[in-house]
């Protein structure tokens, strides 16, 4: 299935590719649709203390930490980002990252994996799991380790030509505990089937990765960086579809904005986009972990921990966690042009937490609006799934009972079931009901 998207993808994007330029893509219309005030109503308490949701929704469990899977290793904890993908013959496949460290448990994980704890056979804990499903019951008909050896595969972003860019938040360095260098971008086929080979996407860049989106026009890949001083990160790939074959890696500088935090003054006003053009990094493997100052200072903004990024119609929504001047968080919106100079403006910040706090995972939903998993913990505070509509105002969709943080919010094919994680202990939920616009 891979390859066969793969081709489709390269037929579709070798014309618009022949033509491009290093300074932008194309341009299509805009991605959400009319909507304004809260779509789905107020939030209903769950009986069983692990998620409200408004009146008519209701959730079922797919996946927890320490059940059996199909290969015989048990579901890992720390499930963060997360793609839905249609395998066809009626079965869909969730990958799901994992954000473990050398450090925990991996679920006793053995196979091919990129590496291993100190000189033993054993792979580092961090990767991906992948579950297939039945797309009209949901049942779950597998489970396995699809990606093994990696270090906090915090977020990352589906392809059109059907993998899941898994992406390694962490840049440490072979030391003697572990045996190679960290910080990179992997590709996991979604009928992976099971553990495969993984190869480090180097071209990509070696820092903090935490989430990316493909242009399907294009095929240019948009990062995030969690940092306090991050950049914004785009790859232009030699090949389009076939990242393992290189590319030019580049950051975002803005027109009179350095600083995009509005923390000490502001620079970023909501709903006024900013022109925006792109830098060529060099030595994109960076073994001092300095492409974000090497970045800014030849100009690039920086935003305050960048996270997660999703790719609508012809704009793309992505999270700085800790910006704006409450520091609760905000949501840029990037609009690329093939023809002209690429825009960013400020598409939301919050004013308090009460109303949106720490913005990380992200996705465009079916019907226009965007939703948004908050990570923030306080003993007086739950985590929210958040919807923000077009007119720029938050809701709360859903409320997470337990102290965790949701994660990997998507959307089935059919745009009938939203699937999201709860970090730790590992729970994968299938949210059902009636959508708005359905």
């Amino acid at each position: 299935m891979l390859q066969q998207d793969r081709r489709r993808f390269l037929a579709v994007t070798g014309t618009a590719f022949a033509g491009l330029c290093l300074t932008g893509c194309t341009t299509r219309g805009a991605a959400l649709a009319s909507a304004s005030g809260n779509p789905v109503g107020p939030l209903v308490p769950d009986p069983e203390g692990i998620l409200d949701l408004p009146e008519g929704f209701s959730y079922r469990v797919l996946s927890r930490l320490g059940d059996e899977m199909s290969d015989g290793f048990t579901v890992p904890s720390a499930a963060d980002g997360m793609g839905c993908f249609d395998l066809g013959n009626g079965q869909l496949a969730l990958v799901r990252n994992h954000e473990l460290q050398p450090q925990h448990e991996g679920g006793g994980v053995m196979g091919p994996a990129y590496d291993t704890v100190q000189r033993s056979l054993i792979p580092l804990p961090g990767g991906t799991t992948t579950i297939v499903l039945d797309a009209a019951t949901l049942e779950v008909q597998q489970q396995y380790r699809s990606l093994a050896g990696t270090i906090r595969n915090c977020a990352g972003g589906i392809t059109p030509w059907g993998s899941w860019l898994s992406c390694e938040e962490n840049t440490d360095r072979a030391n003697g505990r572990i045996n190679r260098d960290h910080g990179y971008v992997f590709e996991v086929p979604a009928d992976a089937g099971g553990l495969f080979d993984p190869v480090p996407l180097t071209a990509m860049g070696r820092f903090n990765h935490e989430a990316a989106c493909v242009d399907p026009a294009t095929g240019i890949i948009y990062m995030t960086e969690d940092r306090g001083d991050s950049l914004l990160y785009r790859f232009l790939p030699t090949h389009p579809g076939e990242l393992a074959r290189g590319g030019t890696l580049q950051a975002l500088v803005l027109e009179g904005v350095t600083d995009t935090s509005n923390r000490e003054s502001v620079a970023m006003q909501v709903g006024q986009p900013v022109r925006g053009h792109w830098v060529t990094l060099d030595n994109p493997e960076a073994p001092e972990d300095d492409l974000r100052t090497r970045g800014a200072a030849m100009g690039a903004a920086t935003f305050s921990r960048g996270e997660g990024i999703w790719m609508g119609d012809g704009e793309m929504y992505f999270t700085a966690t800790s910006g704006g001047a409450a520091g609760e968080g905000q949501i840029f919106r990037l609009k690329p042009d093939v023809h002209g100079a690429d825009m960013l403006d400020l598409f939301y910040e919050s004013p308090a937490q009460s109303e949106y706090s720490f913005g990380d995972n992200i996705c465009v939903a079916p019907y226009g609006d965007l939703i948004v998993c908050e990570d923030q913990y306080s003993e007086t505070v739950d985590n929210h799934l958040r919807g923000i509509t077009p007119a720029g105002e938050a809701y709360a969709f859903a409320r997470v009972r337990v102290q965790t943080e949701p994660a990997g919010a998507c959307f089935s094919p059919d745009g009938r079931t939203m699937f999201v994680n709860l970090y730790h202990p590992t729970m994968t939920l299938a949210i059902t009901g009636p959508w708005p616009n359905a």
